[in-house]
């Protein structure tokens, strides 16, 4: 990555901010794109600080235009891009019901659209090049749908279908452009203190949580491995398992619990902010981290094991080789050259 040309959206704070992080090194250039002024001032600052170059640029991922003429902007300033990060997202904690019609368009717009807007950007350069990766940051929500979460669980099956089909058509071109989606676990964000919400208590994600840093990793690795899709985090994998198993029995269990795990036991701030329709970070830097710190897990085992499955199945067959030959040898038998 040191050498390439990325974008990433969303890349003011949370996930985005740690990819960011992530990819910044001696020799990168990264485009910045998100709404947040003091957030992309500090992104920006970090890239230059690890040794790499940035181009912070106030984008609204909704609107196709700002999105197509920021991505010529990094190519004018830095080259042809060779990776694309889709991040950008807003959500409603809220059920259904309780979400307005606009509040919805506009989720549907920056969570979905953004991620459309994004991919076009990209592959309409990258295709005529014959190269490049478009990372898509999804979700294990993106095939299972919880309650108080509508709007961002339709964006994140919406973008799986959409990708799939882009896919699909990449292949019958013959193109060498990837394009992949990454499903993150539950993320220690600042999200669950500026999403807007209408819920009595603060949100939270469902346990387990996962630092930033472990989805930063695995987007990073996605830009220069070739695979579909990514699991990340065990409980990512649990969930997409028993939903291809027992979707029934998931939508009893997140029934009876999903309004509870999503919340903690203190009262919302009636005073609490919304990124919705304005930035959240466009005055104030809140990085990459939420307020979950002391409950988020650093590591993922399961992510770890899967980036490594090379590896592991070399081992794996090394083991079952040498167990082979022991018990061959215990037998009684001895090899060719008498020993």
């Amino acid at each position: 990555m040191d050498s390439k040309v990325t974008v990433v959206t969303g890349a003011s704070a949370g996930i985005g901010r740690a990819v960011v992080r992530e990819m910044a090194r001696p020799g990168a250039r990264i485009g910045l794109l998100a709404r947040g002024d003091a957030g992309l001032e500090a992104a920006a600052r970090e890239v230059a600080e690890a040794g790499g170059r940035a181009l912070a640029i106030p984008t609204d991922v909704a609107d196709a235009g700002e999105v197509d003429r920021a991505a010529q902007a990094v190519e004018q300033e830095f080259g042809p891009i060779d990776v694309w990060v889709n991040d950008a997202f807003s959500s409603v904690f809220a059920p259904f019901l309780e979400i307005d019609p606009d509040e919805f368009r506009r989720v549907t717009e920056v969570s979905y659209l953004g991620f459309v807007h994004g991919t076009r950007a990209a592959l309409t350069r990258m295709v005529p090049r014959n190269r490049g990766v478009v990372v898509q940051v999804g979700s294990a929500l993106a095939y299972r749908g919880i309650p108080l979460q509508s709007a961002y669980c339709g964006a994140k099956h919406a973008i799986q279908g959409f990708t799939e089909s882009v896919r699909c058509e990449l292949r019958h071109r013959g193109s060498k452009v990837r394009i992949t989606m990454v499903q993150m676990p539950a993320l220690n964000t600042p999200q669950f203190s500026w999403v807007l919400s209408r819920l009595p208590n603060h949100p939270q994600p469902v346990p387990p949580i996962y630092q930033p840093e472990v989805a930063a990793r695995a987007v990073a690795w996605a830009a220069e491995h070739d695979r579909r899709e990514w699991w990340v985090g065990a409980s990512t994998a649990a969930t997409l398992i028993a939903n291809a198993v027992l979707p029934g029995a998931l939508d009893w269990y997140l029934g009876r619990t999903g309004f509870s795990s999503q919340q903690t036991d203190q009262p919302k701030d009636p005073d609490r902010p919304a990124n919705l329709w304005k930035p959240q970070d466009a005055d104030t830097d809140y990085g990459a981290h939420g307020i979950f710190d002391r409950r988020a897990h650093p590591r993922s085992a399961q992510w770890w094991a899967t980036a490594h499955r090379a590896t592991l199945a070399g081992a794996a067959g090394g083991l079952a080789l040498t167990a082979t030959a022991a018990a061959y040898l215990r037998s009684g038998h001895r090899s060719p050259h008498g020993k």
